[in-house]
């Protein structure tokens, strides 16, 4: 379901956030036409999302917290801000989606905080549909480790 998420940058509107075996969140794009530049900007809108101050009051027991940390960190903050899954899917006069996916890693790169305080990581619709979510499907932006994938447990985590 796509709920409007409030950033200074705007709104920032998931296509879909799933909740993952460990208990934990991930936000989840699903990309056919949107141009690179706005795939960039949404993730630009996430950076923002994460780094979104504190809104309330809190309490003698804990300091007030963001959005996301209201919504996805749990009640003691253990949980490091949700990974960002895009998934590249074939679309009619568009490059093929490994492409689309190679074209996207180069431009995640200059995205402030991907790599370490926010994980992003990419697949393709027909690498997903073979070997599912937990397959070792995931390249992570970032990372320098070329086109090395790897399942959902082993993403690296935010910090």
């Amino acid at each position: 379901m796509e709920v409007a998420h409030p950033t200074l940058a705007g709104n920032l509107v998931p296509d879909g956030v799933v909740l993952l075996d460990n208990g934990s969140s991930a936000f989840v794009e699903i990309d056919r036409t949107m141009s690179y530049a706005r795939l960039v900007a949404k993730l630009e809108r996430y950076n923002a999302y994460r780094n979104a101050p504190a809104s309330g009051r809190g309490n003698a027991a804990r300091a007030p917290r963001s959005h996301w940390q209201e919504t996805y960190a749990g009640p003691s903050l253990e949980r490091p801000f949700p990974p960002v899954l895009f998934v590249f899917a074939p679309a009619p006069r568009r490059a093929a989606p490994a492409t689309r996916e190679a074209a996207f890693h180069d431009r995640a790169r200059r995205v402030g905080g991907v790599n370490y305080r926010m994980t992003v990581a990419t697949t393709t619709l027909p690498l997903l549909t073979r070997s599912g979510a937990d397959g070792p499907v995931w390249r992570v932006a970032g990372n320098g480790r070329g086109e090395d994938r790897c399942s959902l447990a082993a993403l690296p985590k935010a910090r």
